[in-house]
């Protein structure tokens, strides 16, 4: 890069620059560039130093230290101890209380993290799934590429299968090899510091790919922007004999490769990921699986369900269901139809138990009139309202203040679409 595009007034003649001053200036602007490389480093070096005997005792003592707290916390213990040295132990301790929830408190507790690493690892009972799934398919050994902070591949390697994780980051692959070594796993796992498009992986039963779907903008939603690109991806996955390559939720369906079994997650309701398989003898199968369990729904190919009167049961697919384009096998299974053809909501006679839809009895139903559902709700003692919308322009909360619901019954209130026309549907979990 020309200096000259540095400054203002950069097309004008520099006034002289005396000789021995030459050398400094241009020292100062290779520094500049080089600060993340700096701060890179400064990051390695300050992971290294928490695995000391002084680093590790310091993340016990603050282990647990509440936000509030830090500032006190940090000025006492840097009077005996580094100050960068404290910093870094209580960042850690903030990303490992963040990390329970993904991890338990138990592993969360002694694993390391980056922020990055809390916030796109998969979490453990998605991982633990996957890879549950590998070992049925008779996987012994997997490359892990984009390993990450090592969530899958602790999850494999627990599994009973071998893995090698590689992730191209210094700092990312030494926090995985420290998380393999802390839970006991270091003879099943070994981490790799390299670029995966030049490791080979032939000698593996199967492959794992996990693109970086985050930039510096925040969610990359361009497959072909993921970090590798999905094509790059699926053709590593074509060239192994197994492979699962985990992709955003929101993949468009026409976007699956036609070798690909397509499969959506969901943990606790909410859908955490979708997967594409590839030697699983499926090729073009989709599936929806809803954890803990698991429990996995098949697509069976069935025509979109028909729109029909609304009936006495409301059924709310599970988030993993609909992003499978499954509503049709659930609704088959209920004997029910659509409220509406492009509402994912089923309407059904009979209540019937399914683990892939939340059952609620409607006990009212009428066009979508504020005044007259805050009438009804004030009639009705509902001060417990839990709003639901799902093809209505209005937002939740801003119904709830409309409404003011006060007293102490409870109600669910749907504002969707019956056949095009705008409607509320009140009712309760069935």
């Amino acid at each position: 890069m020309s200096y000259m595009s540095h400054g203002a007034g950069s097309w004008q003649d520099p006034a002289p620059i005396p000789a021995r001053h030459r050398r400094r200036r241009r020292t100062v602007h290779r520094l500049a560039h080089n600060e993340p490389v700096n701060d890179q480093l400064s990051a390695l070096q300050g992971f290294h130093a928490l695995r000391t005997d002084e680093g590790r005792a310091l993340l016990d003592e603050v282990r647990g230290t509440a936000p509030a707290d830090e500032l006190a916390v940090a000025t006492r213990l840097r009077r005996t101890h580094p100050a960068g040295l404290v910093s870094a132990a209580l960042g850690q301790a903030r990303l490992r209380q963040r990390a329970e929830a993904k991890f338990g408190a138990e592993d969360a507790q002694a694993m390391f993290f980056t922020p990055n690493g809390v916030e796109q690892s998969t979490r453990a009972s998605v991982a633990a799934y996957r890879a549950e799934r590998m070992r049925a398919l008779g996987v012994t050994s997997v490359a892990d590429l984009c390993c990450g902070i090592g969530g899958d591949a602790l999850a494999l390697a627990r599994a009973g299968i071998r893995v090698l994780a590689v992730d191209r980051d210094p700092l990312t692959a030494a926090v995985a090899r420290a998380n393999a070594e802390v839970l006991g796993l270091g003879d099943l796992i070994e981490v790799r510091e390299a670029d995966v498009t030049e490791v080979g992986t032939a000698g593996y039963d199967a492959v794992f790919v996990d693109p970086a779907r985050r930039g510096g903008r925040g969610r990359i939603f361009d497959p072909e922007a993921y970090s590798p690109p999905l094509s790059w991806a699926v053709a590593t996955a074509l060239a192994a004999p197994r492979a699962a390559l985990k992709i955003a939720p929101g993949i468009p369906h026409e976007a699956v490769p036609a070798e690909a079994e397509a499969e959506w997650i969901s943990d606790g309701g909410d859908v955490k990921e979708a997967v594409l398989w590839f030697g699983t003898g499926a090729p073009g199968g989709v599936r929806a699986t809803l954890l803990p369990g698991p429990r996995t729904l098949q697509g069976w190919g069935l025509p979109d369900p028909a729109v029909r009167t609304p009936g006495r049961y409301l059924y709310e697919p599970d988030g993993a269901v609909i992003r499978a384009h499954l509503v049709a096998e659930v609704a088959e299974e209920l004997d029910g139809g659509l409220l509406d053809e492009t509402i994912a909501y089923i309407t059904a006679d009979e209540l019937r138990p399914t683990p892939y839809a939340t059952a609620y009895e409607i006990t009212d139903r009428m066009p979508f009139n504020v005044k007259k559902l805050k009438a009804l709700l004030r009639e009705r003692g509902v001060g417990n309202l839990t709003v639901k919308k799902r093809g209505s322009a209005v937002e939740p909360e801003e119904l709830r203040r409309k409404v003011k619901p006060q007293g102490p019954n409870a109600a669910t209130v749907f504002m969707t679409r019956v056949a095009g026309a705008p409607t509320m549907l009140i009712g309760h979990p069935a």
